[in-house]
């Protein structure tokens, strides 16, 4: 790959280790010459005391730069996925606490990696994001989400019923806690803990997951991406709850219907040859580990 001259930071500024970290980051930039700008969510911060950094004040200006770094957890790459919509700059996550599974490089392997990606010396990995159209009061309403979308009936104690179609085929009407919606990219999050599988980002496919469901013979579906999975509600509910990537809310009503397809565009993560998904699976879950005794 090309060495980058420019990059932006974004990144969780409640976290202490966020301000620990920044200094270095931007020492390391000055002294490869490479131009750091920062998101004026951070430069606005009242523990800021950085001045001559260029700022970041619109998604276009994220759009010119040539990677952009997020500092935090996986929460924080989501919200970074979804702000960047089409562009297609290059994301590195660097987790401030544990291994991720986005924000996958550790604070021990920071500047090893940074120096790679200075060198050029990464690739890019192109992960799908799952779009989701609600047809709401006459609108329509778009989300995009790079992990999943999540629909649940507001009230907790109740079960949501649910008719799912796939390409206009009835699938099944669901009766569960809820539906999960999810990409591979998703398939390690909220839907593996609900008993989905674990699909690999290469595969390009979207994973249908219950929750809790009332019946043994709901399991979960993986279809196709380009499938068009569309989520209607034939009885009577008082809220039902959408929500994307754990972080965005909205509350629709029984005569909603909700369209899920992927979405007209991937992101680019950045990625190394010495990176493997499967150890991550192993590090991070004790994947294929036994348990002792």
């Amino acid at each position: 790959m090309i060495p980058p001259k420019t990059f932006g930071i974004w990144g969780n500024t409640e976290k202490d280790s966020f301000w620990e970290t920044l200094p270095e980051i931007l020492s390391w930039a000055n002294d490869k010459g490479i131009t750091a700008h920062l998101t004026t969510r951070i430069l606005d911060h009242e523990r800021c005391t950085i001045q001559e950094c260029p700022s970041i004040q619109s998604k276009d200006e994220i759009g010119a730069l040539d990677f952009m770094l997020v500092l935090g957890g996986d929460g924080t790459f989501l919200s970074l996925a979804r702000a960047m919509e089409h562009r297609q700059t290059p994301i590195l996550g660097i987790h401030l606490g544990d291994l991720g599974f986005l924000a996958k490089v550790t604070k021990k392997d920071l500047f090893h990696r940074l120096n790679q990606v200075a060198t050029g010396a990464f690739i890019l990995e192109k992960r799908l994001l799952a779009k989701a159209t609600i047809q709401k009061n006459g609108d329509s309403i778009r989300h995009v989400g790079l992990n999943d979308f999540v629909l649940s009936n507001g009230e907790s104690h109740r079960m949501l019923s649910a008719t799912v179609k796939v390409n206009q085929h009835l699938v099944a009407n669901y009766r569960a806690d809820g539906l999960i919606v999810a990409t591979p990219t998703g398939s390690t999050a909220y839907s593996l803990s609900a008993g989905g599988p674990i699909v690999t980002p290469a595969v390009d496919s979207l994973i249908i997951t219950p929750t809790s469901a009332h019946s043994l013979t709901s399991r979960p579906l993986v279809v196709p991406a380009d499938s068009k999975i569309v989520l209607s509600f034939p009885e009577i509910h008082d809220t039902i709850l959408f929500i994307a990537d754990g972080q965005i809310h909205e509350s629709l009503d029984p005569t909603c219907t909700v369209e899920i397809t992927k979405s007209d565009y991937k992101i680019n993560l950045i990625d190394f040859e010495d990176c493997d998904y499967f150890q991550t699976l192993r590090t991070k879950m004790g994947w294929g580990q036994r348990g002792d005794g």
